[in-house]
């Protein structure tokens, strides 16, 4: 058949084919390839081709993703980076789209929408959920050298004297070699500065203003103390 074929048929038949082995290429293999693991993503089992793959019980760093389709970028591949696609549409409040991206000395995240729970992460920090819109931070080794999108904090249980129903919220920015978290509660009167270092590092200050002598007993239970007029809480420790 070959001797038959002209040139340009036999260069299209051989790029169909490269096509091809590409396409079934197994995600598992090229995530290995590509280097994504070191803690950033993982996951208990990853099924499917390059293109279009599934990762079950999948890990971004110490954050559950729970089980999202998966796939590597072909456009950024062109030009030397990896991008690795996420995302789980179902038209439910865990719905999650984003991705992990590495290449030119960079790693992070980009365009991340959607809503995590971080448990005991930051804990004694009572934050329970973290939801993203469009949020994209990026470490150029180990200092952070871009950081985008609004971030909301929800917090677990009730405090006397808070008003934190909405949660507090932000715009992540680089403060140093750390992502930084400024949230505000609604009122303005509760704040958390949370700076996040590359290698899982984290220092947290939750700042009360102006709360009242009939809810100082309260933050003081909490853990806060006063300083000045506010009632702060400093906090450190690895994700």
């Amino acid at each position: 058949m070959w001797p038959q074929l002209s040139r340009r048929s036999k260069i299209a038949l051989v790029l169909v084919g490269v096509i091809a082995a590409i396409a079934l290429f197994p995600l598992r293999l090229a995530l290995g390839l590509a280097g994504v693991g070191d803690g950033e993503v993982s996951a208990r089992q990853v099924r499917g081709g390059i293109w279009w793959g599934r990762l079950e019980e999948a890990m971004l760093g110490p954050v559950s993703l729970g089980t999202v389709n998966a796939a590597v970028s072909p456009v950024q591949l062109f030009v030397g980076r990896v991008r690795l696609d996420l995302w789980r549409k179902e038209g439910l409040p865990s719905d999650i789209s984003g991705a992990w991206t590495a290449g030119f000395n960079q790693r992070g995240i980009d365009d991340v929408t959607g809503s995590l729970p971080v448990g005991s992460i930051f804990a004694p920090l009572p934050l329970s959920t973290m939801e993203f819109e469009d949020v994209t931070v990026h470490f150029a080794g180990d200092t952070c050298a871009k950081a985008e999108g609004r971030v909301r904090a929800r917090i677990s249980g009730r405090y006397a004297g808070l008003n934190l129903s909405q949660g507090l919220s932000g715009a992540a920015t680089c403060d140093g070699q750390a992502v930084l978290l400024p949230l505000m509660s609604q009122s303005g009167m509760e704040i958390v500065s949370l700076r996040i270092w590359r290698d899982g590092r984290y220092t947290a200050q939750l700042s009360v203003k102006g709360a009242g002598e009939g809810n100082a007993a309260a933050l003081a239970a909490a853990g806060l103390s006063q300083s000045g007029q506010d009632y702060v809480l400093n906090l450190e420790g690895r994700m």
